[in-house]
Protein backbone atom coordinates (compact mmCIF):
# COMPACT_ATOMS: atom_id res chain seq x y z
CA UNK A 1 0.00 0.00 0.00
CA UNK A 2 1.22 3.44 -0.77
CA UNK A 3 0.48 6.41 1.17
CA UNK A 4 -0.58 9.31 -1.83
CA UNK A 5 0.11 13.02 -1.16
CA UNK A 6 -2.04 14.85 1.01
CA UNK A 7 -2.68 12.35 3.42
CA UNK A 8 -0.69 13.44 6.16
CA UNK A 9 0.96 16.88 7.29
CA UNK A 10 4.07 17.95 5.44
CA UNK A 11 6.12 17.83 9.04
CA UNK A 12 5.14 13.91 8.69
CA UNK A 13 6.34 14.02 5.00
CA UNK A 14 9.78 16.12 5.66
CA UNK A 15 10.29 13.48 8.52
CA UNK A 16 9.61 10.64 6.33
CA UNK A 17 12.16 12.00 3.96
CA UNK A 18 14.86 12.51 6.62
CA UNK A 19 13.29 8.73 7.65
CA UNK A 20 14.38 7.05 4.45
CA UNK A 21 17.47 8.79 3.86
CA UNK A 22 18.74 7.81 7.33
CA UNK A 23 17.64 4.08 6.45
CA UNK A 24 19.02 3.77 2.78
CA UNK A 25 22.54 5.53 4.24
CA UNK A 26 22.27 2.78 6.87
CA UNK A 27 21.75 0.44 4.33
CA UNK A 28 24.32 1.60 1.75
CA UNK A 29 26.96 1.27 4.00
CA UNK A 30 26.35 -2.20 4.96
CA UNK A 31 26.28 -3.13 1.20
CA UNK A 32 29.75 -1.42 1.25
CA UNK A 33 30.80 -3.69 3.67
CA UNK A 34 29.74 -6.64 2.06
CA UNK A 35 32.36 -8.93 0.39
CA UNK A 36 31.33 -8.07 -2.80
CA UNK A 37 28.35 -6.11 -3.33
CA UNK A 38 28.83 -5.87 -7.29
CA UNK A 39 27.84 -9.28 -7.74
CA UNK A 40 24.44 -8.65 -6.14
CA UNK A 41 23.50 -5.80 -8.32
CA UNK A 42 22.20 -8.39 -11.42
CA UNK A 43 19.41 -9.72 -8.74
CA UNK A 44 18.94 -6.59 -7.31
CA UNK A 45 17.75 -5.05 -10.67
CA UNK A 46 15.62 -8.08 -11.60
CA UNK A 47 13.96 -7.61 -8.19
CA UNK A 48 12.98 -3.98 -8.20
CA UNK A 49 11.72 -4.89 -11.68
CA UNK A 50 9.44 -7.22 -10.11
CA UNK A 51 8.40 -4.99 -7.53
CA UNK A 52 7.77 -1.82 -9.82
CA UNK A 53 5.93 -3.86 -11.67
CA UNK A 54 3.51 -6.28 -9.36
CA UNK A 55 2.67 -3.27 -7.04
CA UNK A 56 1.58 -1.56 -9.67
CA UNK A 57 -2.07 -3.62 -10.12
CA UNK A 58 -3.98 -2.34 -7.33
CA UNK A 59 -7.46 -2.50 -6.25
CA UNK A 60 -8.49 0.85 -4.49
CA UNK A 61 -9.61 0.59 -0.73
CA UNK A 62 -9.94 4.13 0.80
CA UNK A 63 -7.89 5.60 2.25
CA UNK A 64 -5.13 3.40 0.25
CA UNK A 65 -5.37 0.30 -1.64
CA UNK A 66 -4.70 -3.69 -1.93
CA UNK A 67 -2.04 -4.68 -4.03
CA UNK A 68 0.89 -6.82 -3.92
CA UNK A 69 3.78 -5.33 -1.45
CA UNK A 70 7.02 -8.10 -1.85
CA UNK A 71 8.45 -6.28 1.09
CA UNK A 72 9.23 -9.64 2.30
CA UNK A 73 10.36 -10.94 -0.92
CA UNK A 74 12.48 -8.35 -1.22
CA UNK A 75 13.92 -8.46 2.28
CA UNK A 76 14.90 -12.37 1.80
CA UNK A 77 16.63 -12.30 -1.27
CA UNK A 78 18.45 -8.62 -1.06
CA UNK A 79 19.10 -7.96 2.51
CA UNK A 80 20.17 -4.19 2.38
CA UNK A 81 19.85 -4.04 -1.31
CA UNK A 82 15.72 -4.25 -0.13
CA UNK A 83 15.88 -0.64 0.62
CA UNK A 84 17.63 0.58 -2.29
CA UNK A 85 15.64 -1.19 -4.55
CA UNK A 86 12.29 -0.24 -2.96
CA UNK A 87 13.21 3.44 -3.18
CA UNK A 88 14.06 3.11 -6.64
CA UNK A 89 10.90 0.82 -7.60
CA UNK A 90 8.50 4.07 -5.52
CA UNK A 91 10.32 6.69 -7.02
CA UNK A 92 9.48 5.59 -10.27
CA UNK A 93 5.89 4.10 -9.84
CA UNK A 94 5.03 7.87 -8.18
CA UNK A 95 6.82 9.77 -11.29
CA UNK A 96 5.95 7.54 -13.74
CA UNK A 97 2.03 6.47 -13.15
CA UNK A 98 1.60 8.73 -10.01
CA UNK A 99 1.14 5.97 -8.13
CA UNK A 100 1.53 6.93 -4.20
CA UNK A 101 3.08 10.18 -3.69
CA UNK A 102 6.35 12.24 -4.19
CA UNK A 103 5.95 14.20 -0.89
CA UNK A 104 5.09 10.64 0.86
CA UNK A 105 7.91 8.76 -0.94
CA UNK A 106 10.14 8.99 2.29
CA UNK A 107 7.34 7.85 4.45
CA UNK A 108 6.62 4.88 1.75
CA UNK A 109 9.99 3.90 1.59
CA UNK A 110 10.44 3.49 5.49
CA UNK A 111 6.80 1.73 5.68
CA UNK A 112 7.97 -1.18 3.21
CA UNK A 113 11.80 -1.11 3.73
CA UNK A 114 11.53 -1.87 7.45
CA UNK A 115 9.23 -4.99 7.15
CA UNK A 116 11.76 -5.66 4.11
CA UNK A 117 14.44 -6.01 6.53
CA UNK A 118 12.74 -7.35 9.13
CA UNK A 119 12.03 -10.45 7.19
CA UNK A 120 15.66 -10.35 6.08
CA UNK A 121 16.49 -10.57 10.28
CA UNK A 122 14.33 -13.36 10.13
CA UNK A 123 15.46 -15.64 7.39
CA UNK A 124 19.16 -14.97 8.50
CA UNK A 125 17.69 -16.16 12.15
CA UNK A 126 16.08 -19.12 11.46
CA UNK A 127 16.26 -19.63 7.53
CA UNK A 128 19.05 -22.33 7.35
CA UNK A 129 17.13 -24.16 10.17
CA UNK A 130 13.72 -23.91 9.04
CA UNK A 131 13.82 -22.55 5.61
CA UNK A 132 10.34 -22.91 4.95
CA UNK A 133 8.93 -21.98 7.92
CA UNK A 134 11.34 -18.86 7.94
CA UNK A 135 9.97 -18.15 4.25
CA UNK A 136 6.56 -17.86 5.40
CA UNK A 137 6.96 -15.82 8.50
CA UNK A 138 9.00 -13.56 6.31
CA UNK A 139 6.42 -13.06 4.04
CA UNK A 140 3.38 -12.86 6.10
CA UNK A 141 4.88 -10.97 9.23
CA UNK A 142 6.96 -8.19 6.08
CA UNK A 143 2.64 -7.70 4.84
CA UNK A 144 1.49 -7.02 8.78
CA UNK A 145 4.45 -5.02 9.56
CA UNK A 146 3.66 -2.88 6.50
CA UNK A 147 -0.34 -2.80 7.50
CA UNK A 148 0.89 -1.63 11.15
CA UNK A 149 3.32 1.24 10.22
CA UNK A 150 0.84 2.51 7.81
CA UNK A 151 -2.18 2.58 9.86
CA UNK A 152 0.49 3.78 12.76
CA UNK A 153 1.07 6.83 10.30
CA UNK A 154 -2.46 7.56 8.74
CA UNK A 155 -3.68 7.71 12.61
CA UNK A 156 -0.98 10.16 13.93
CA UNK A 157 -1.66 12.75 10.89
CA UNK A 158 -5.72 12.69 10.97
CA UNK A 159 -6.51 16.31 10.43
CA UNK A 160 -8.70 17.84 13.49
CA UNK A 161 -11.78 18.04 11.09
CA UNK A 162 -11.68 14.49 10.06
CA UNK A 163 -14.35 12.03 11.32
CA UNK A 164 -11.74 10.06 12.97
CA UNK A 165 -14.86 7.04 13.79
CA UNK A 166 -15.17 6.94 9.98
CA UNK A 167 -11.75 6.71 8.89
CA UNK A 168 -10.96 3.99 11.61
CA UNK A 169 -13.53 2.04 9.89
CA UNK A 170 -12.01 2.87 6.70
CA UNK A 171 -8.48 2.19 8.23
CA UNK A 172 -10.25 -1.74 9.47
CA UNK A 173 -11.29 -2.81 6.02
CA UNK A 174 -8.24 -2.23 4.66
CA UNK A 175 -6.14 -4.32 7.45
CA UNK A 176 -8.83 -6.71 6.85
CA UNK A 177 -8.92 -6.55 2.88
CA UNK A 178 -4.77 -7.21 3.78
CA UNK A 179 -5.37 -10.40 5.70
CA UNK A 180 -5.66 -12.83 2.60
CA UNK A 181 -2.71 -11.18 0.96
CA UNK A 182 -0.65 -11.96 4.46
CA UNK A 183 -1.44 -15.52 3.83
CA UNK A 184 -0.41 -15.00 -0.06
CA UNK A 185 2.69 -13.06 -0.25
CA UNK A 186 3.84 -15.80 2.92
CA UNK A 187 3.26 -18.74 0.42
CA UNK A 188 5.00 -16.58 -2.87
CA UNK A 189 8.44 -16.36 -0.59
CA UNK A 190 7.89 -19.94 0.74
CA UNK A 191 7.26 -21.01 -3.31
CA UNK A 192 10.27 -19.07 -4.51
CA UNK A 193 12.50 -20.71 -1.76
CA UNK A 194 11.74 -24.07 -2.37
CA UNK A 195 12.52 -23.69 -6.44
CA UNK A 196 15.63 -22.08 -5.46
CA UNK A 197 16.42 -24.74 -3.47
CA UNK A 198 15.37 -27.39 -6.00
CA UNK A 199 16.79 -25.68 -9.42
CA UNK A 200 19.83 -23.51 -8.17
CA UNK A 201 20.48 -23.63 -4.35
CA UNK A 202 23.76 -21.38 -5.10
CA UNK A 203 21.30 -18.62 -5.61
CA UNK A 204 19.58 -18.46 -1.95
CA UNK A 205 20.10 -15.98 0.48
CA UNK A 206 22.74 -16.82 3.66
CA UNK A 207 23.30 -13.28 4.99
Amino acid sequence: MHLPDGIVPVSMALAGYGASAALAGLALARIRALPDPQGQVPRAAMLTAVFFAASLVAVPVPPASVHLLLAGLMGVLLGWFAVPAILVGLFLQAVLFGHGGITTLGLNAVILGLPALMAHAVWRLAGRRWPDLAGFVAGAGAVLAVLALFVAIVLAGLPVALDPGAERMALGALVLAHLPLALAEGMIVLAVLRLLRRMEPRLLPHG
